[in-house]
């Protein structure tokens, strides 16, 4: 009996130690912007900061939350009982339409309604039996949180998920303003050449263009919702304890210093999908739409290098009649090719491609809604990746080797295509008014001709470069684990 005793007394001891040890656990609160393309690297750093040993508390708005269980099941956001799922509403009437809500209303609406649940959510935490929230992890364009920091006396990472060359981009906003450069005129400046105006006195930015400037200069408007959001969300850089980019120095080097002026505690930790995981969370994941797993087995049957992947991210849209030049441009081109094209591709009516295309492209292109894109850019089958030149697209399409034919559609996206095709090497773009003649070329140039062996070579180099930041004892692996020692856990 006294021996039971001892052994009861010993376990219930160890489990007091165990609770110690987890209520003293540091505890990341992560919130996205709730866009696909910001959910998914902010999972991807509190995977990371999960696999440091972080609680996490993971914050979506209610309308992606429900999207997640829709799209993965209702049993895909039970996480661990350390890494856990929350949502609070974002202000905007409620819907279950299978598409990314409005930007700008979201712009207009997240600074004014988000704050007060966000900061009741992180109060509920710390009374509840987890341990109390230590640090905020916040999008860079959610920076509502900068106020709920202060409240509660919290560090603040600021994680802005575009590219570097994109933020600098944007941090020069004000400037364009003050300089005259934006509002446009009238919009007869978009096609009249003026946005072929050169400027020479960004640092870090050499030859830039104004038309390589993120979409949102071209209004007419001095009170444009994105411009205002832009120069406002940039201001807060400053105040951020620490900046995170999804990039690596090799890569952006140039356009990562300027940005030190700002705040000098800038971590580039990327490519994040590169970087070591917890195996434990390989079954959270973050896509807002049902992936059709099934087009890797399709690409298992082509040969290497031959396959056009192409996907448009989770924004883009663009008229039925552009739709059908990129499909009869692909089918001329005698290319196999994988096509995502979501639901919502064409203004949210249906994606309906005409008979005849489907009887040409036979056996040679396969058509789908969604897809792991991660899994499908590392199939040695995959020659090229004609995207919009998102910045998780191009960073994976680095991370793999794989050149691009870029299409930029908003926001960052023609940042991005300007440093993929000139200060990288590794991409051509095709005009906004796209016709079947010019992407039938590029295909064929990037799959069979000498400039897309060029291209391929380029990227290979840089997929080098990505791999050896992510290593142990290269930049990225180094700066993170400088971001948790001297940021997170330094109280």
């Amino acid at each position: 009996m006294y021996d039971q005793h001892k052994l009861t007394r010993r376990l219930l001891y160890c489990i007091k130690l165990n609770s110690i040890a987890e209520m003293a656990k540091p505890h990341a609160i992560c919130i996205p912007y709730p866009a696909q393309g910001h959910i998914n690297p902010m999972m991807k750093l509190a995977k990371l900061l999960h696999f440091r040993g972080f609680h996490i508390s993971f914050v979506n708005n209610h309308f992606n939350h429900k999207r997640l269980l829709r799209s993965r099941g209702s049993s895909s956001l039970d996480g661990l009982p350390d890494f856990c799922f929350y949502s609070i509403p974002d202000g905007l009437p409620p819907s279950d339409v299978e598409a990314t809500q409005p930007v700008p209303a979201l712009c207009e609406s997240i600074p004014k309604h988000c704050l007060e649940p966000f900061c009741q959510l992180i109060t509920r935490l710390n009374g509840s039996d987890v341990p109390p929230v230590s640090c905020i992890v916040s999008d860079g364009v959610m920076s509502f949180t900068l106020e709920a920091a202060n409240r509660f006396g919290l560090p603040e990472v600021l994680f802005w998920t575009p590219s570097a060359c994109g933020l600098l981009a944007y941090t020069h906003y004000r400037d364009l303003v003050q300089k005259g450069y934006t509002p446009l005129k009238d919009m007869s400046h978009v096609t009249n050449g003026y946005l072929e105006t050169i400027l020479d006195w960004i640092p870090g930015m050499s030859n830039i263009r104004l038309r390589d400037f993120p979409s949102f200069i071209r209004t007419t408007d001095i009170n444009d919702t994105m411009l205002n959001f832009f120069i406002a969300e940039t201001a807060a850089l400053p105040r951020g304890t620490a900046v995170v980019l999804n990039t690596f120095d090799a890569l952006e080097q140039d356009s990562i210093n300027p940005l030190f002026a700002l705040n000098p505690r800038i971590f580039t930790i990327g490519p994040l999908h590169l970087m070591e995981q917890d195996e434990r969370l390989k079954h959270i994941g973050s896509n807002l739409w049902k992936e059709d797993v099934s087009c890797t087995n399709w690409l298992d049957t082509k040969d290497h290098g031959s396959v056009v992947f192409v996907n448009f991210g989770s924004i883009t849209v663009m008229t039925k009649e552009q739709l059908l030049e990129f499909g009869w441009g692909l089918a001329n081109s005698k290319k196999d090719f994988l096509w995502i094209t979501r639901p919502d591709i064409i203004g949210g009516d249906d994606v309906a491609l005409p008979p005849e295309f489907l009887v040409e492209t036979k056996g040679r292109g396969m058509i789908t809604s969604w897809c792991p894109q991660e899994k499908v850019l590392k199939h040695e089958a995959i020659g090229a990746f004609l995207t919009h030149s998102g910045w998780n697209s191009t960073l994976e399409s680095i991370s793999n080797g794989v050149p691009v034919l870029c299409w930029p559609f908003f926001a960052e996206q023609q940042t991005n295509c300007r440093y993929s095709c000139v200060e990288w090497g590794m991409g051509m773009e095709i005009d906004t008014n796209v016709k079947r003649e010019e992407v039938e070329a590029q295909v064929r140039e990037m799959i069979d001709g000498a400039k897309g062996k060029m291209m391929k070579a380029k990227a290979l180099e840089l997929k080098k470069k990505a791999k050896e930041a992510v290593t142990v004892g290269g930049s990225s692996y180094l700066n993170f684990d400088k971001f948790v020692t001297e940021v997170l856990l330094k109280r």
